[in-house]
């Protein structure tokens, strides 16, 4: 088995076909990110073992503004970026209705037909399409219109993706198939909420032969890790409780041999729960079975804590991070307002995104300062961090700090590991600012009293809470209504408060970040009053 060196630290070694250069040709274009964070994630992809080639060119730069029809141009290749890849697309299948009905309990009125026999039944049109961006920007300078605009004059571009939900037409029998559930990465909340929702929808379309692979893509070519048969009995209560039913482990292994096991296990749907490098694994997984031509749905069911997958409103785990999150910086203030110049510093997961850290910040109404990877800030000297505790301490007795584990990692001395899944191992950026405040105050001869909590693991080991759960129920859902409509290499996501199906090379281009100058960034400035650390 082909595998990375260390086999501790499993990654993605995708195959490389006879006669062909095997990547993934990914576009960033008309995604809102930093330089920095790009480098970032060019740097991430060059250490990992699958062959991600990322490349950098914008259509923005590339279009003409003078030609009439830019935005014809624009909408054409728009649109053949996110049509959703269909087994149809290498096999000659048939649909068939499908089984699926709302209704399926009561009697269906004689007069219904047609038309109103689809609303009857609940089903979407495969031409239905949701709006991605609704803001029309009157001008660049508008707050968060730097990322959106097209165009000197801030064109509005209408940017469609294909809705989510059951089809009157499916490509599966469903009493011939055999579906499959991973879960891959770190923990997040909700994971086992998705999974009972997956095994339902399956039990309604009339699947019976439902397993689970254990502890993530390992499970596939691990000896010892054996399916675990799924069925409605099984899975009801697994939503009580945190974690994963399945287990959880990250990396990868041979897509070659992945896509062999799926052969080997018959599997014909595949649902896969993770976040972006483990959707870069079900995008090489499903390539390898269109390569071969196999009728195999891959299916990709977005989950993260960080919320960092491009272009959706919200991952599943998000909300519970942050109402975890509020639960460590609750317990810093009560500590630093207690003590006589307290000082609490609570750090946050945020690899390269620093949307918990905000959320939190924002939510809590106690934080001071909120320190996250897209705004570099420095520590010492005049209108830097320390400068600034100094004048809290004074005017109000006692200081709140939130700080994301990326954040400032530029100040940091870098250890050029990676983990598991290929990314970097970051310095402990908490602890870094916990000791230059402790020495700062120390030189200075003032008191103070500093209390550091770090919660990385429990905000992600607890059950989902209400949000999450109805997120991952709805995720769940239409994770297998895309399978069953044929749909392969896709996600299923919330974009602009509806739920759509994305295909998976448009969400792992690179890593969402916060924009410095959105309006909830303002927002979270407003809430601190924190001022800028250059």
């Amino acid at each position: 088995m082909a595998l990375a060196s260390n086999p501790k630290a499993l990654r993605f070694i995708a195959p490389k076909p006879p006669g062909r250069n095997f990547s993934m040709n990914i576009s960033v274009s008309c995604l809102p990110h930093s330089k920095s964070n790009l480098r970032e994630y060019e740097k991430r992809e060059k250490e990992a073992s699958l062959p991600v080639e990322v490349k950098l060119s914008s259509p923005r730069k590339d279009i003409d503004f003078s030609d009439p029809n830019w935005k014809g141009k624009f909408q054409d290749d728009w649109d053949k970026r996110f049509r959703l890849p269909h087994i149809t697309d290498i096999l000659d299948i048939k649909p068939k209705p499908s089984p699926f009905s709302l209704k399926k309990s009561r009697t269906v009125p004689e007069d219904l037909n047609g038309d109103a026999l689809d609303t009857w039944n609940g089903y979407v049109n495969n031409d239905d399409r949701a709006l991605l961006k609704v803001i029309k920007y009157a001008s660049p300078t508008s707050a968060g219109a730097e990322a959106e605009c097209f165009g000197p004059d801030c064109s509005w571009i209408e940017q469609w993706v294909h809705r989510a939900g059951p089809r009157k037409e499916i490509y599966y029998e469903p009493k011939e198939v055999k579906a499959a559930i991973v879960t891959c990465g770190g923990l997040c909340p909700g994971l086992n909420d998705v999974i009972r929702q997956i095994v339902f929808t399956l039990d309604i379309y009339g699947v019976k032969n439902i397993v689970g692979i254990r502890f993530g893509y390992r499970g596939f070519f691990e000896k010892g890790l054996d399916e675990v048969p799924l069925s409605r009995k099984v899975v009801e209560n697994i939503n009580l409780a945190g974690g994963s039913f399945l287990g959880v482990s990250r990396g990868g292994g041979n897509i070659s041999e992945i896509v062999d096991s799926i052969q080997a296990r018959r599997i014909d749907m595949l649902f896969i729960l993770g976040g972006n490098g483990t959707h870069a694994g079900a995008q090489a997984v499903h390539e390898e079975c269109r390569r071969r031509k196999l009728k195999v749905s891959i299916i990709g069911v977005p989950k993260t804590i960080d919320n960092d997958i491009l272009l959706m409103d919200r991952t599943f785990g998000f909300d519970t991070a942050v109402e975890e999150a509020l639960r460590a910086i609750n317990s810093a203030y009560i500590e630093a307002r207690s003590a006589y110049h307290g000082i609490g510093l609570v750090k946050l997961m945020g690899r390269s995104s620093g949307f918990i850290a905000m959320h939190a910040s924002l939510s809590s109404g106690q934080i001071d300062v909120c320190l996250i990877p897209e705004v570099p800030f420095k520590v010492d000297g005049p209108n830097g961090l320390l400068e600034h505790l100094e004048r809290l301490i004074q005017d109000k007795g006692f200081a709140m700090i939130c700080i994301a584990e990326g954040a400032g990692q530029e100040l940091l001395q870098k250890s050029n590991a990676t983990d598991a899944s290929g990314n970097p191992v970051l310095s402990d950026s908490g602890v870094f600012i916990q000791q230059k405040i402790k020495r700062h105050f120390k030189e200075i001869g003032v008191p103070a009293d500093l209390k550091y909590i770090d919660p990385t693991y429990m905000v992600r080991a607890c059950r989902a809470n209400a949000s999450d759960a109805i997120l991952c129920t709805v995720l769940g859902q239409n994770a297998v209504h895309g399978a069953f409509a044929g749909f392969s290499g896709i996600t299923s996501g919330v974009c602009n408060t509806h739920y759509v199906y994305l295909p998976i090379p448009e969400v792992i281009s690179a890593p969402r970040t916060v924009d410095p100058n959105s309006r909830m960034w303002h927002r979270t400035l407003t809430s601190t009053g924190q001022p800028d650390f250059i």
